[in-house]
């Protein structure tokens, strides 16, 4: 005989695996497009926003701390739609629509939140054609692995 104590891990479970395979996916495509598009010290770049600019002139401990620092930021991605999902039902029905969406508002955090308050102090003119494509690579590799995990892990 299952109790309710025996619903509750299962619970815990199905919310650790959609965060965990939601941002692990995500993290892992974005970071491999992003190497691919400019270059593979982009780990370098992701740490300097702790960092600050000496980190472009880090090691191996540095280049980790940037990949860490990235699945990090994935996670909390899917961590957030998670949480929503649990609220915001249609979150899970409609993981096409609702993880495109979600893709775009990480995108648009990372460059009018994170970027200009990290150690670096990113921020624009950006040009239109860069905007665009982070816009489509973040609505693609970032929401929608995210959205689909938690249709599939969080019941």
């Amino acid at each position: 005989m299952i109790g309710d104590s025996g619903v509750e891990p299962l619970r815990k479970r199905s919310a650790f695996l959609a965060i965990a395979v939601g941002g692990g996916i995500a993290g892992a495509l974005d970071l491999t497009q992003a190497c691919i598009l400019f270059g593979w010290d982009i780990p370098l770049a992701i740490a300097g926003g702790l960092l600050g600019r000496q980190a472009f002139h880090g090691g191996v401990g540095t280049y980790v701390l940037g990949v860490l620092l990235h699945f990090f930021i994935a996670c909390s991605a899917a961590a957030v739609y998670y949480a929503a999902s649990r609220r915001l039902v249609f979150l899970k029905e409609h993981p096409l629509v609702c993880g495109l969406f979600s893709g775009a508002a990480v995108e648009e955090v990372m460059n009018l939140v994170v970027l200009p308050l990290s150690a670096l102090h990113s921020r624009g003119p950006y040009e239109l054609h860069d905007l665009i494509l982070g816009l489509l690579v973040h609505m693609v590799v970032v929401g929608l692995p995210i959205s689909f995990s938690v249709r599939r892990f969080a019941k």
